[in-house]
């Protein structure tokens, strides 16, 4: 990976619509080379997916939290599963700690976040805590976009 195909993921992270001709012009190559690098960055892994961000609470779920879950491992089966078929999961991450679970979940209210947490206590203990407020949104990691000098852009 060299310097134009980290320019190109860091403008993909701001705006995975950018066109084709836009990003081609920002790293001084053809569209259809520009197109090559994406298809190759994509087969290697390293671009997963395009993704739109929304306004959870625009659409109602104004309940953000995080719940910690000590999942004894033989749960893991089971667990896996069920947690990948619960759509207000947004994230799921097996953890360092006391707890083995880091869950980022999405209610409408704290109705329904107490039910899912009820079901999610068959599986072990959790701790929960509500998101106030986002002061940095998700986004993407940080990508070294150093001037691109003549040579890569050949």
């Amino acid at each position: 990976m060299d310097n134009i195909d980290r320019k190109i993921i860091h403008l993909l992270q701001g705006n995975a619509r950018t066109p084709l001709k836009y990003l081609a012009s920002k790293v001084f190559l053809s569209s259809p080379a520009v197109s090559a690098r994406i298809e190759r960055l994509e087969k290697a892994g390293i671009l997963t997916g395009y993704h739109a961000s929304i306004n959870h609470e625009a659409l109602g779920y104004h309940i953000t939290a995080f719940i910690h879950m000590a999942l004894d491992p033989k749960q893991k089966p089971t667990f896996y599963p069920f947690v990948e078929a619960c759509p207000n999961v947004l994230e799921c991450n097996c953890v360092t700690g006391a707890h083995s679970m880091l869950m980022k979940v999405c209610f409408p209210n704290t109705m329904d976040l107490d039910s899912f947490i009820g079901q999610l206590q068959r599986f072990g203990s959790t701790e929960t805590q509500i998101v106030f407020s986002t002061p940095v949104p998700t986004r993407g990691v940080l990508i070294d976009t150093d001037t691109i000098d003549s040579s890569e852009a050949m």
